[in-house]
């Protein structure tokens, strides 16, 4: 005997609301969604573990916001994967009082030119990306993630002056990295030196 209808659509409702999508997500955010996926992608490459990953998944969006595209668009495979929601209300539960007291630093101020906007943090996000997963340094992509974590938060908000403030710290950040796998170059150089 097959069940009653009510009963079929209770279950694709039950697991619709125990699963999301990242096209779901984005399709609700609009114009946000640039700022709000790379703020769960930064929070997400702060893990050692997962930071490889989180740091790929960065680079689409980065590009796509580069190349001036309205709203970031993930390969169909992505975009349309089931994600647990608990996963997502566990992350927003743990983030919504941090984000209440930034709200009281973090407010539109300082109006930028979106497209202009949209590409420099595209191009700043990639090369904190490129630090964050080529670095041969143990905890090297906490400071780029957080990086672009504060960037991301900037650019949801709209706030010109913190986006300001990000991106000066992002060129000392990069220019640290930068200095320090040179060193490890130089390094490198002079111990195989000593052995030839």
């Amino acid at each position: 005997m097959s069940p009653p209808r009510s009963c079929c659509s209770d279950c694709t409702t039950r697991r619709r609301r125990d699963h999301f999508t990242l096209g779901w997500l984005m399709s609700r955010m609009h114009k946000r969604s640039y700022g709000l996926i790379m703020l769960l992608l930064a929070v997400v490459a702060v893990a050692p573990g997962v930071s490889i990953v989180a740091g790929l998944l960065l680079m689409i969006p980065a590009f796509q916001m580069i190349l001036g595209h309205n709203m970031p668009v993930f390969p169909r495979r992505i975009a349309a994967r089931p994600l647990p929601t608990r996963h997502l209300a566990a992350l927003v539960q743990r983030a919504v009082p941090v984000l209440r007291s930034l709200e009281k630093l973090i407010h539109p101020r300082w109006p930028t030119p979106l497209d202009a906007t949209k590409r420099l943090v595209g191009a700043v996000v990639v090369l904190l990306n490129i630090t964050l997963l080529f670095t041969p340094v143990p905890l090297s992509n906490v400071v780029p993630a957080l990086v672009i974590a504060l960037i991301s938060l900037a650019y949801l908000e709209e706030d010109g002056l913190l986006l300001l403030i990000a991106l000066l710290v992002s060129v000392v950040v990069l220019a640290v990295e930068l200095t320090a796998v040179w060193e490890t170059v130089l390094g490198a150089k002079w111990i195989f030196g000593l052995w030839y």
